[in-house]
């Protein structure tokens, strides 16, 4: 009896001592932790998705290297923790990606032009060629956009749709004749514009809403549900490639719970959704946007995790980011701002109320001081009696938000979300309200006033999902054209941008406990950079890529001298595909 005892405790001694082994050592590289400034290890142990340890490289092997320890060498590389956007349309995008000719990065009109021409010659009848956001006439050399003869010149035989901004759109000859488009078309609230014999000239404009741009690009036709999985895949291959991790899912227009989730959930389910994705809830219809939400919260609830292999892999996590259509905030620097509609404060409130009785995070998209003072009137009042007590809620952009403002959401323990919407548009918000004269949104304010920030893009139909471009943006207060929009003394230093794309993004899914940061316990999500952005000059921080993404433990994406252990991928389809021909952002 007492060799059996003596027997089971050396096997419970192995067993645990095998059980702290790490599945995956990185060593020999420059690890930012991020817990504090300046704080920088050489190894990182990994188990099961979770980090072990943290140390010299000597002391990491001595104690969790075994025969079947997976080793990388990031050979003096700078390694970061997996970047989060809190604000990207990622699950919409996956529906489209394949679909689509991105302009991201593109440094000439010509070259975009060529691509387009290009694409066009491949594009099978009955196909659009489409441009969906992701570029402005300043990143190109020639500081300008295309004309509508350009295009037509271009391809006069396929149907090409151009986004620009929320604001225009160009639809080429041939696409006016596909959809019909004539003098007695009309989408209240923006402009399908006319020559002077009455015919459409093919630019479509937003000035209220932008109904015509999008109802538009909704007639352009929809991939397959294969090719929507297949699309999906690709897109998040794609910012893997920046090192994107994480993402908090805004939801969209045109995207409705729960058909256009199916695609990403077929990938979480197959457990090859390789971002950990939080997604939120976004009332489509106007008029019966309390009745979605009631509908919602007896189908689903926060939380929820769909993944097969990942904790908070696909999780739904609350409503926004509209809540109520009379409360949209249209964004659309190219005209003066909208005044919102006398009945959002009564639309608002039951849905308010709906959502803080049953627990459920939201967000609400919000551009300014305006409208944020009549949004908070709701909040505040619904407290009052429903008292929020700790229920996580956030505003989304909020750029002109005041200092009185930011109090009151301290007040009720809200955070913010930002995005760098001003790297595109700072040129036209300037031109319309003139040069600010402060941080825009005010992000240094927020902080110190301990107010939660996450970072984002808004990605992809304004901005890039590039996040190198968004935090060039933090560290330079400049524009994608170069302008010095913020003044130089209100820029942020080099650890606190990576702060609000790591752990302050996490807040904005309520999982900062538990990412965010290179330590014991927290998620082995981390990227291993091609450049050391502590040490880069800030004009050199948007080139940065990617040399090797690790979510969960695992490896999603690897290039450079890593590029023969990047896992496969299927060709994108249809095979003429865009993204089969250039990729998608041109480095």
């Amino acid at each position: 009896m007492k060799k059996l005892l003596t027997l089971l405790f050396l096997v419970t001694l192995l067993t645990a001592a095998a059980q702290q082994k790490a599945d995956l050592i990185v060593y020999n590289g420059k690890i930012a932790t991020m817990a504090r400034p300046g704080e920088f290890k050489q190894a990182i142990a990994v188990k099961n998705g979770l980090i072990l340890a943290t140390g010299s490289t000597q002391a990491i092997f001595k104690t969790y290297k075994n025969n079947s320890t997976k080793l990388v060498n990031a050979a003096g590389k700078t390694v970061i923790p997996g970047l989060n956007d809190s604000h990207m349309h990622a699950i919409r995008e996956g529906l489209n990606f394949n679909m689509e000719l991105r302009w991201d990065g593109v440094k000439t009109l010509k070259r975009a032009m060529e691509m387009l021409k290009e694409q066009a010659a491949r594009t099978p009848p009955g196909a659009w060629v489409k441009v969906v956001g992701g570029w402005n006439e300043f990143q190109f050399a020639e500081k300008r956009q295309p004309t509508i003869d350009e295009i037509n010149a271009a391809v006069p035989d396929k149907p090409v749709f151009i986004t620009y901004l929320y604001g225009k759109a160009f639809l080429n000859k041939k696409g006016i004749e596909t959809l019909g488009y004539d003098k007695h078309t009309d989408y209240p609230g923006s402009l399908v514009e006319l020559d002077e014999q009455g015919n459409p000239t093919g630019l479509l404009y937003a000035k209220e809403t932008p109904m015509a741009i999008y109802r538009t690009l909704a007639l352009t036709g929809k991939l397959t549900p294969e090719e929507r999985v297949n699309s999906s895949e690709h897109f998040y291959r794609e910012i893997n490639s920046f090192g994107i991790t994480s993402v908090v899912d805004a939801a969209g227009g045109s995207q409705n719970y729960d058909a256009d989730y199916q695609a990403s959930l077929a990938l979480a389910k197959a457990g090859k959704l390789t971002v950990r994705t939080a997604y939120y809830l976004f009332a489509q219809q106007k008029g019966k946007e309390l009745a979605d939400y009631e509908k919602w919260i007896g189908q689903t609830y926060p939380n929820k995790n769909d993944h097969i292999l990942m904790a908070n892999g696909y999780a739904m996590e609350g409503a926004g980011e509209n809540l109520i259509a009379s409360g949209a905030d249209f964004e659309n620097f190219l005209e003066p701002r909208i005044i919102l509609a006398p009945e959002m404060e009564s639309d608002l409130e039951p849905v308010i109320r709906l959502l803080v009785k049953n627990r459920w995070p939201f967000r609400l998209h919000a551009t300014y001081g305006e409208s944020i003072d009549r949004m908070l009137n709701v909040f505040e009042k619904v407290n009052k009696d429903t008292p929020f007590n700790g229920l996580r809620w956030f505003f989304d952009h909020a750029e002109t938000i005041s200092d009185s403002e930011l109090a009151r959401v301290k007040a009720l323990g809200g955070g913010i979300a930002v995005q760098f919407r001003m790297y595109y548009q700072g040129e036209l918000y300037n031109k319309m309200y003139g040069q600010p004269k402060t941080q825009l949104p005010p992000i240094k304010k927020m902080l110190a006033m301990g107010i939660p920030v996450g970072m984002g893009t808004d990605a992809p139909r304004i901005s890039t999902y590039n996040p190198w471009m968004a935090l060039h943006w933090l560290l330079t207060g400049k524009t994608i054209g170069g302008m010095q929009f913020w003044p130089k003394d209100q820029v942020l230093d080099k650890f606190t941008a990576l702060k609000l794309y790591t752990s302050g993004s996490a807040w904005c899914s309520g999982e900062q406990d538990v990412k965010g940061k290179l330590v014991k316990g927290m998620y082995a999500d981390m990227v291993i950079l091609s450049d050391d952005y502590f040490s880069a000059a800030p004009e050199k921080v948007k080139h940065i890529s990617s040399l090797m993404t690790i979510v969960n433990g695992k490896m999603v994406y690897a290039a450079g001298k890593y590029a023969a252990q990047c896992p496969p991928i299927a060709r994108a389809i249809p095979d003429w595909s865009p993204i089969n021909y250039y990729g998608a952002y041109q480095r």
